[in-house]
């Protein structure tokens, strides 16, 4: 447990560390790389991430709110510089978020887990 006091939670949360000891890994590989798989429990304490069918549905929201942040962000920009029509604006805009939505998802995962265990931590 000492290497949770050397790494803080958004460092835990953008290296997809593990909530409780900040040392092992969630995912085999990083999600910025390619869709990796994810470890079932933490290779160093033995936390199991997810904790029943269905778990990760909180995610999904996450994922949600995040994607119209991020579209609704690339709009606004597109949209302030080219001054298109709000329509191709936003086809425009989606079309640019499509590749990182896997990204994204697996992002959200991270966060899901990170904000259940602050909430209930056993």
């Amino acid at each position: 447990m000492d290497a949770r006091a050397n790494v803080s939670a958004a460092r835990g949360i953008f290296g997809q560390l593990c909530p409780r000891c900040r040392a092992g890994r969630i995912f085999r590989s990083s999600i910025f790389r390619g869709f990796p798989k994810m470890h079932e429990c933490c290779p160093v304490c033995g936390l199991k991430f997810e904790r029943e069918e269905g778990y990760f549905l909180g995610a999904m929201y996450i994922s949600y709110g995040l994607a119209l942040i991020a579209i609704t962000v690339v709009a606004g920009l597109l949209w302030a510089f080219t001054r298109w029509s709000i329509e191709k604006t936003v086809v425009r805009s989606v079309l640019l978020f499509v590749p990182l939505a896997p990204t994204l998802t697996l992002f959200s995962r991270v966060l899901w887990i990170y904000l259940d265990r602050s909430i209930d931590p056993e």
